[in-house]
């Protein structure tokens, strides 16, 4: 393997770590939410609130973060975006009120919302379409990274400082990371255009019909927004088990925050896996002459099929409910690794930090609507059985709509743009 192509594996690697210090972050409140109550009480819905200002902010960001990553470059663009979010995680210590709390995880969100398009574009950069979803599922890996590393790491600083103390570690890291990401990133475009890694790289595609493409002509799009509502629809479920694993251990398991931290990494462990397996599944199938359009499909397909066992966590010993919640994150995270390359394999470059953000801002809107009606329901008597009945029918669904949407995984052309 050349010089070259290890810098490249290397840079997935460096993303990759931002991954993990977004989940990091993102997961500090749902760990140290039995530590934050006894200093700022909260409700099911303050909860439910709390999320979705965070989604709220992400949302709009992960639109307008793939704006500014293919506006300023992704060197430029991720490295702001980090520092932003950085001092944002930071800001959660000063919180001493409910109101307090929310602003930062508002300005967490607006940070975090550029994380994931600025991945994308670096892997529309730096990789060939066999190589692609390999990348990515590195990449997304960081999620699994960050979700273990977060039940153990915050347990200990609220058992031997506070809570406040976590939100300055973890935004004191994502600064540490800026100074990596600078020295290590350049664009394999940038560095000359006569290795054979840069020469693997594919042709912008459609660059002079899309390359410069409004926000309004992409959805005009049909791919664009079958992309967005599955997200819409799988992220529903995936914010639900993210933000609420460690309330529904605390709550209908009875674990204190020792146990939490004990247990509640493990199924991000099994999300890693799904992040790479996924990844590396539909790749192998491109290496092997099958068809983009068949390898993500049939990966996508299979992730999908795991899902609906969540229905069945309230209804079995914990033991068991720790494994279903593995199977989900395993299933949920070779998703979200194919569905986040796909844009890479339907767009040019020139744009594909704009669909990520428009498919993310999707996802994160399916994150709202589906947390403010977890807490509705369960402050109002109904339990967890019918949230996991809800969520397993997701990602099902999602599968059907990308189908029916994206007939065919392949370049976009000028001439398909406007024709739906």
């Amino acid at each position: 393997m050349s010089a070259s192509s290890l810098q490249r594996w290397h840079i997935a690697v460096v993303v990759s770590a931002a991954i993990a210090l977004s989940y990091l972050d993102r997961q500090t409140l749902p760990v140290a939410v039995k530590a934050i109550s006894k200093s700022i009480p909260l409700t099911n819905e303050q909860f439910s609130e709390l999320q979705s200002a965070f989604l709220l902010a992400y949302a709009f960001m992960y639109a307008g973060g793939g704006k500014l990553a293919d506006a300023l470059g992704t060197r430029i663009g991720f490295a702001a975006i980090m520092i932003f979010w950085s001092l944002a995680c930071v800001s959660h210590a000063l919180a001493a009120n409910f109101a307090m709390l929310a602003g930062s995880r508002f300005l967490l969100g607006m940070g975090e919302g550029g994380g994931f398009p600025s991945a994308t574009r670096a892997v529309s950069e730096g990789f060939a379409v066999k190589d692609r979803a390999t990348a990515m599922g590195i990449i997304n890996a960081g999620t699994a990274v960050g979700g273990i590393l977060a039940p153990p790491l915050i347990a200990l600083i609220v058992t031997y400082l506070s809570w406040r103390w976590v939100f300055v570690v973890t935004g004191a890291a994502g600064l540490l990371w800026t100074a990596w990401w600078l020295r290590s990133y350049s664009s394999p475009r940038e560095e000359g255009s006569q290795t054979r890694e840069a020469k693997e790289l594919p042709a912008d595609h459609g660059a002079n019909g899309l390359g410069n493409t409004r926000w309004t002509d992409l959805l005009k799009i049909r791919e664009v927004w079958g992309l967005m509502f599955a997200k819409f629809l799988s992220d529903a479920a995936w914010y639900f088990y993210l933000f609420w694993l460690p309330k529904y251990l605390y709550d209908a398991r009875n674990f204190d925050v020792k146990a939490v931290g004990a247990f509640a990494w493990i199924p991000y462990a099994a999300a890693g896996v799904g992040c790479l397996i996924g990844g590396w599944f539909s790749s192998h199938l491109v290496q092997r002459q099958f068809s983009v359009n068949f390898a993500r499909k049939l990966a996508l397909g299979l992730s999908a099929s795991v899902m609906p066992l969540i229905v069945l966590v309230p209804r079995v010993p914990v033991s068991w409910a720790i494994l279903i919640f593995s199977l989900a994150y395993f299933g949920q995270q070779s998703w979200s690794t194919l569905v986040m390359v796909l844009p890479t394999d339907l767009f040019p470059r020139q744009v594909v930090g704009s669909v990520a953000g428009l498919v993310g801002f999707g996802g994160a809107m399916g994150g709202i609507a589906f947390g403010q009606f977890v807490g509705y329901l369960l402050d109002h008597g109904f339990g967890y059985g019918v949230v996991f009945a809800l969520a397993g029918t997701f990602h099902v669904a999602a599968f059907v709509l990308i189908l029916v949407t994206v007939p065919s995984v392949l370049p976009l052309t000028l001439e398909r743009k406007l024709s739906y």
